[in-house]
């Protein structure tokens, strides 16, 4: 499915989130409390929209996909960053290799999230992940859920030609966990000594940061 949008991707992006979805990027990149020179690796890369973010913060950066046609595109976009293929849930890199290691819109495609969680622990000091929830409030999330099941597949697929790939992430992200549900799932996947969270743009996003016990 992604690398039938792969070419697209970016297009559909922009226009279904109105351009807001780089507003989450940066305030991920924030959040993280990246430095410059930290090690990060960013999973789930896609078209390396985030893994840009963090270089552009002066991180080493190293991106993974197990979607070759988003890595090649990713390669394109940003030639100065090293970007692989390779699975969230079995990462080819030693124990504590990272600073950060971060996912942006991708661990809810992860077939066993929390194992996904659990590598990305295993590698790095703090994990940060941005992921689709729901608004709190019961009107926008009624307003959004509206948007998100009427609206969103039928102007992906116009984008993309892909409409069946945007029902796919309306009914993924509607019943993906946010918010305290999700804090409990990293919990139960990797041994964290903090998590925090926060929602975006009313809860239609949400994001954490948690530091590892390592």
């Amino acid at each position: 499915m992604f690398a039938a949008i792969a070419a697209r991707y970016d297009r559909a992006n922009t226009v279904l989130s109105a351009g807001i979805h780089n507003l989450w990027r940066r305030r991920t990149v924030r959040r993280s409390g990246v430095r410059a020179g930290d090690r990060v690796l960013d999973c789930a890369t896609g078209t390396g929209d985030l893994a840009i973010r963090f270089s552009k913060a002066g991180a080493d950066v190293v991106g993974i996909d197990f979607t070759p046609e988003m890595i090649e595109l990713a390669r394109a976009k940003a030639p100065s960053i090293r970007f692989e293929v390779a699975d969230v849930t079995a990462l080819p890199f030693e124990d504590h290799r990272f600073d950060i290691a971060s996912i942006g819109f991708g661990i809810r495609n992860v077939a066993d999230p929390a194992k996904g969680i659990a590598e990305m622990a295993r590698v790095a000091k703090r994990v940060v992940i941005l992921e689709f929830g729901q608004p709190r409030n019961p009107m926008l999330r009624s307003m959004y859920r509206f948007y998100c099941k009427h609206f969103l597949p039928w102007l992906g697929g116009i984008v993309t030609g892909n409409r069946k790939a945007y029902e796919y992430l309306e009914f993924s992200s509607g019943i993906f966990p946010s918010g305290l549900e999700f804090v409990e799932l990293m919990r139960r996947s990797a041994q964290f000594d903090n998590i925090d969270y926060e929602s975006l743009s009313f809860g239609i996003a949400w994001l954490y940061v948690g530091v590892t016990s390592s």
